[in-house]
């Protein structure tokens, strides 16, 4: 419980100040049988009208000071309460962020999900309620056992018989039901899953007409979790009326007893009254505590979930800030140098995603990269602003080992534009804005206009302010590509990756985006990754990507005449028989 210590003590001043406020509740509750045995006592049989008013009087004065205490407790426990869990929750998603995809990837979303909600709500609730509960029913109880024997010692050693199995049970629901509510929140993961797969994938499902198989395997997920909770509500249902039995038997004991004692004459019917209602006081503090277990155990199961993702280190060790000077804009141009690098994800086994890359790219040079799906083109992507780490080998930007430059300012050199557009909710303006914060309407209208988005946005009722649902829902996928794309261009980078990103764009779309970028963005270093021969022909020049190794490069003409794979793709993708190549080269 150190996550729960760690992150309350920000607010020990909240904390402190609610206990004090119920100490004040609990102390003005533990008078009032008192009071109760004095007025049948002194005023109901004697007949003392006096007696009765003054002591309802001061029975409603210790009522309203009881109350002032819990609004008191109330006020300063959801301070604290929801004060700490705002934080946990800021904790938990700045450590997702600063994840690499490998962590990221193990965790899954969904759990990731269900850990900043649910989990964190688990931890929440516990600290509230042991802020308020803790101080109250320790105190109620001792003050109940202290004035239970001020009446009658005797009496009360009833508590002896009833305390020890109340305990016993206790402990038992506390091991037995944190594994249960382990299992509630891993079921919850996997409904989360199934529901955001299926979320995302509606038109998919809705276009195979596969809705009643994932209405089957949505069914499951939520079978399971039901399951899981009816098992684990029933185990508590079990155990609580237990406790419920055994304190009953206890009052029916002090009823028995006390009745005894009043015709002894040894006790009054006020104290024996006052007897019931300490008693009741005491064996409801056991009673909570074992309510209190059974909480704890949820709340320990998550915060174990949130502590394995707090406590989990990337892979990918970032460097702390060298205090360079912040980079101009725009930034020079990159120069790029991948040694002999080599890649294999983290827990596959099999060959390397990648397999000895060697290749540069001068500044202000367009290197393409081409070949079949499931070469590695991406991964060579996401190598570059550390997605993930290098296997083997070593990527140098401007001379330096990229694992030697600090992220925030590897990735402030970069510009990535990813094979799958993702947009966020807000306008068109806003999602261009993403690439540089300070930039001018006019900026971004410039990237748009060399994206090819410029026209499109303008032809919008609303042009730039058109709002785009989430994950830019309401744009086509082209539309999507060229956004993307004027963010990017928009950053100014030293590096501008472009990850199959214009797979949505016609022909002569994407033949005037290229002569635009070609103009205007000509000292940029760009690497483009594509599948299509249109895309790269133009480029400085290309790398044939098999297997996940370079099986040639060269320009366009020089592949043609060098490389068999580059004419295969070429035949596949123009449907022609090219001439036999005049020298046929050796591949590299």
């Amino acid at each position: 419980m150190k996550l729960v210590f760690k992150y309350a003590r920000n607010y020990l001043h909240w904390i402190a100040l609610a206990p004090l406020f119920m100490l004040l509740e609990v102390w003005m509750e533990l008078l009032q049988p008192k009071y109760m045995a004095r007025i049948i006592d002194m005023g109901v049989a004697k007949g003392d009208m006096d007696v009765i008013v003054f002591t309802c009087l001061r029975m409603l004065g210790t009522t309203g000071l009881a109350v002032i205490g819990g609004v008191g407790c109330s006020v300063f426990t959801t301070l604290a309460g929801q004060h700490f869990g705002a934080d946990i929750r800021a904790a938990l998603f700045r450590k997702v962020m600063s994840l690499s995809f490998a962590e990221t990837d193990s965790f899954t979303t969904a759990s990731l999900i269900t850990r900043l909600t649910q989990d964190v709500n688990q931890v929440q609730q516990l600290l509230q309620m042991l802020i308020r509960m803790v101080v109250r029913h320790p105190f109620m109880g001792l003050g109940s056992i202290w004035m239970a024997f001020s009446i009658s010692p005797r009496l009360s050693l009833i508590l002896c018989a009833i305390v020890p199995p109340i305990i016993i049970l206790s402990t038992y629901t506390f091991r037995k039901g944190r594994p249960m509510f382990t299992e509630i929140q891993k079921r919850t993961d996997q409904l989360n899953a199934a529901l955001q797969e299926n979320l995302a994938g509606v038109r998919v499902i809705k276009a195979f007409g596969n809705l009643l198989h994932e209405q089957a395997r949505f069914g499951g997920a939520n079978d399971a979790l039901s399951g899981q909770h009816i098992r684990t509500g029933r185990f508590m249902s079990t155990m609580f009326p237990l406790m419920m039995l055994i304190m009953n038997v206890g009052i029916l004991a002090v009823l028995y007893i006390g009745g005894w004692s009043v015709r002894k004459g040894n006790l009054s019917v006020g104290e024996v009254m006052a007897m019931i209602n300490y008693i009741t006081h005491i064996l409801f503090t056991f009673m909570f505590a074992s309510h209190m277990l059974s909480g704890l155990a949820r709340a320990k199961a998550s915060v174990d979930r949130i502590a394995e993702v707090l406590s989990t280190e990337s892979s990918v060790r970032d460097m702390a800030d060298d205090g360079q000077e912040p980079l101009p804009s725009p930034a020079p141009p990159a120069d790029v140098c991948f040694d002999h690098v080599s890649f294999r994800y983290p827990g596959a086994s099999g060959p390397p995603v990648l397999q000895d890359i060697s290749f540069h790219i001068r500044p202000g040079e367009t290197v393409a990269v081409l070949g079949s799906t499931g070469s590695g083109k991406s991964t060579l992507a996401h190598l570059l602003p550390r997605f993930y780490d290098v296997t083997e080998g070593r990527i140098l930007l401007n001379g330096k080992d990229i694992r030697q430059i600090p992220l925030q300012r590897l990735r402030s050199q970069m510009s990535l534009v990813l094979q799958e557009s993702v947009l966020f909710s807000g306008t068109i303006e806003e999602n261009i804005r993403w690439g540089r914060e300070d930039a001018s309407r006019e900026d971004i209208a410039e990237a748009a206009t060399i994206a090819e988005a410029h026209g499109t946005i303008s032809r919008f009722q609303d042009g730039y302010d058109t709002l785009v649902g989430q994950r830019g829902i309401t744009l086509s996928g082209g539309q999507k590509q060229r956004v993307s794309i004027a963010r990017a261009l928009l950053k100014r980078p030293s590096l501008l990756i472009m990850d199959d990103s214009t797979s949505a764009l016609d022909g002569a779309t994407e033949a005037r985006l290229r002569e635009g970028l070609r103009k205007h963005c000509s000292g940029m270093s760009t690497l483009l990754i594509a599948q299509r021969i249109s895309s790269v022909c133009a480029a400085d020049r290309i790398l044939v990507l098999q297997d996940g190794c370079i099986v040639s490069q060269g320009t366009h003409n020089e592949l043609l005449q060098s490389s068999p794979v580059y004419r295969e793709i070429v035949e596949s993708q123009t449907g022609e028989t090219l001439p036999p190549p005049t020298s046929m080269g050796k591949e590299v």
